[in-house]
Order: C-alpha cells, then sequence, then structure tokens
C-alpha cells in the first residue's frame, strides 16, 4: 500500500496577509501542493477560538468549506481533507450537506477529518456543551451517515429530530468519503475502531496537553501504544480490518530540511504500520512555500513508493 503524504495549508497565517490571505495564494500555493505530489492539502477548524489560547500559541483558521471548495475548483487531483474539522460544533445535516456538495463537486476527493476539539471557549462561545461532546460526537457520526444514504431517513437527536427527510445527491465516494477520527484519548480510539475509516493521532507536546485538555502523543512509544490498543479493540468488537492509521505532525518542511531526513521518519512511521500523515510547512511568503513544495516534491514524495 503506498504511503501518502498531505500537507496542510498555510491559510491560518493572518499576520502575513498578502503572502497567505487572498484568492491568488489559494490557487496558487494550492496548485504547488497539487504539482509537488501531495496526496491532500489539509486546513483546520477553529471559528472562534479563545485569546488565552491565541496568545499561547494557538492560531486562527478559515471556515474549512470554504476553502476547500475554492481549491478544489483550482486542482485536479489534490484531495480535500480537514483537519480536522470540530464535528459537535455544527448541526450534523448541515455538515453532512456540506460535506456532500463539496465531494460531489469536486469528483468525490473529500477526506473528512473530524474530532471533538478540546477549546472549552470556543463551545462555549458556539453554544455547545463542552462536557457532552464526545457523546455528541459519536451521535453526529451516525446523524451524518443516516443522511448520506440518499434514502428517507428518521433520526433522534440531542435537540433535533428528523422525522422523514432526504438528503441528495449523496457524496460521489460511497457511502461517504473516508471518515479520519482525530483525538488520542482512548475514547477516540475506540470511535476510530467502530465508525471510521482511519485512525488520525496528532503529535501534541505535553505542555499543550497541560492547557488545551487533550491527551498527549509525544513520542513514537506513545503512538505505539495507542495501535496496540486500537488493535485489541478490532478484536473485541470483531472488526476485521482494522482502520487505517494517518498521522498528523509526520514531518515539519522548513527551510534547512534534510530529504533523507524526511524519508527516514516516513520510513519508521511505515514500519509501525501507519499509511499516511500530514505535514506542516515554515515558510514566510508565498514563493517560499510553494518552492518548498515542489523541492519536497522532487527530492521526497517521488523517493516514496
Amino acid at each position: 500500500m503506498p504511503f501518502e503524504v498531505s500537507v496542510t495549508l498555510p491559510f491560518d497565517q493572518i499576520e502575513l496577509p498578502d503572502e497567505f490571505i487572498s484568492g491568488d495564494a489559494v490557487r496558487e500555493i494550492a496548485q504547488a501542493a497539487d504539482q509537488a505530489g501531495f496526496y491532500a492539502g489539509a486546513v483546520t477548524d477553529h471559528p472562534v477560538p479563545g485569546y488565552r489560547w491565541l496568545d499561547n500559541g494557538g492560531h486562527y483558521a478559515q471556515d474549512p468549506f470554504v476553502l476547500l471548495s475554492m481549491i478544489a475548483a483550482v486542482t485536479t487531483n489534490l484531495r480535500l481533507m480537514t483537519g480536522i474539522l470540530v464535528l459537535p460544533y455544527r448541526n450534523p445535516f448541515i455538515t453532512a450537506r456540506a460535506v456532500s456538495s463539496l465531494d460531489v463537486f469536486s469528483s468525490g476527493r473529500v477526506d473528512l477529518g473530524i474530532g471533538t476539539g478540546y477549546l472549552k471557549p470556543e463551545y462555549k462561545a458556539l453554544g455547545v456543551d463542552f462536557d457532552t461532546r464526545n457523546d455528541l460526537m459519536d451521535e453526529y457520526v451516525r446523524a451524518m451517515k443516516s443522511a448520506w444514504t440518499g434514502e428517507d431517513f428518521a433520526f433522534e437527536g440531542s435537540g433535533y429530530t428528523a422525522v422523514g427527510n432526504r438528503m441528495l445527491p449523496v457524496p460521489v465516494q460511497i457511502p461517504h468519503p473516508p471518515l479520519l477520527i482525530g483525538g488520542n484519548s482512548k475514547r477516540a480510539i475506540r470511535r476510530a475502531v467502530e465508525l471510521g475509516d482511519a485512525w488520525h493521532p496528532f503529535f501534541v507536546p505535553k505542555s499543550v496537553a497541560d492547557t488545551a485538555r487533550t491527551t498527549t502523543i509525544a513520542d513514537e512509544a506513545d503512538l505505539q501504544a495507542g495501535i496496540a490498543y486500537l488493535r485489541e479493540h478490532c478484536e473485541k468488537i470483531g472488526r476485521k480490518v482494522p482502520p487505517a492509521i494517518i498521522s498528523c505532525g509526520l514531518v515539519t518542511i522548513a527551510p534547512g530540511w534534510s530529504a533523507q531526513q524526511a524519508l527516514d521518519t516516513i520510513g519508521s512511521f511505515r514500519q509501525l504500520g501507519l499509511t499516511g500523515g500530514t505535514a506542516s510547512m515554515v515558510a514566510q511568503s508565498r514563493s517560499q512555500w510553494c518552492d518548498q513544495a515542489r523541492k519536497f516534491g522532487e527530492d521526497v514524495l517521488s523517493k516514496i513508493d
């Protein structure tokens, strides 16, 4: 199975608006990622983050479906990834409609990374109960799957009810786009096994985990423990084919990066059983970002079989 490397797109860098916050930037960067051979371009989801998190290393984010629609319109092969969409923030049928529309109009290029998120002030600002986020997450996945059948469906949710509704067209990808279940906790891993197509862990320094209410995967040993738990839960519930494992925080592409080091890192992840991951890019200009993307494509992506 090929190892698929995606890349996080830089449209959260609002401090450099002339470089990264424009339609021209979206076109040039998305096309560079497409031409370099990245599997997908990933965008994240923070509609209204709290200032304390922002002032301690957090970041802004654009609306994921707006950006991915723009990217779809200017690319051919690059897949469209949310990395991640905080699922409990929105009514699940609104999300299901957006995902289906994007998948149809992009000819089936959506990879839906989803998770509970961890920012209590953002939950509060959006009027969603932080303490029930895990239950909402499980419920919303099931609700979206009901909508994506294209058949008349009924669903009793938390504060909403479908009594005989229908959503068409269905996604191009049947039964739905791949669901990459984000999160590092045991509950997130169980969710990936029970409801998802892939587990989408991410590496988090302990200092961030302590302030952001998220479980830490800080090194290879943590990742191995998570994979062991995933396989154990597959056996427990009788899932024959385990979900794929696609990591965030695969490699960082920055000035002076080493192609061999990137290849070695990818090789290590592959030996652990991962089938893909998302790279991050450090750049101070649009041209630097595109140049690094093309170089990474030539020196790394072209050498991965």
